[in-house]
């Protein structure tokens, strides 16, 4: 059963971790690796090295809207496939992402995280939230010549 009165602060914590995380893992590729070095592994691993920009981008922008609540649910559900190649790419380095070169546990814990978030919503104190995960949808599940 969902407690209907601190369910809203408990999507509120997600969304704030979730958008920090994202927000780190941006943060990562210029501070850390350089961006000249971040686009160096992406070609290593067969992937446009002109990437390296719109994907640390993607990451900065997604996770500064879902920290404001602005159509963060959507937003967090766009990011998915950026973070599904970043875990694929880790996939032969094992589970642990204190593995050498990092595994994928990191990368599959921000997918199921922003996964989470998309279908629990923005909760409280959001900027501009989206009401729902499937636009059209009702609560029974079924539309029909846009009735419920």
């Amino acid at each position: 059963m969902i407690d209907k009165h601190t369910a809203p602060y408990g999507a509120l914590l997600l969304r704030l971790a979730l958008g920090s995380m994202w927000l780190a893992h941006a943060s990562l590729k210029p501070l850390v690796f350089t961006m000249d070095g971040f686009a160096q592994f992406l070609v290593s691993q067969g992937l446009p090295g002109f990437m390296a920009w719109p994907v640390v981008l993607a990451e900065a922008l997604g996770g500064l809207a879902i920290l404001a609540g602005f159509y963060g649910r959507y937003v967090s559900a766009a990011l998915v496939p950026v973070m599904a190649v970043a875990m694929w790419t880790h996939v032969p380095n094992g589970w642990l992402f204190t593995n050498a070169n990092g595994g994928w546990e990191y990368p599959a814990f921000l997918i199921a995280a922003s996964l989470a978030h998309w279908l629990i919503g923005d909760g409280a104190l959001a900027a501009k939230s989206a009401h729902g995960a499937f636009p059209g949808a009702t609560a029974r599940g079924v539309l029909v010549h846009g009735r419920a």
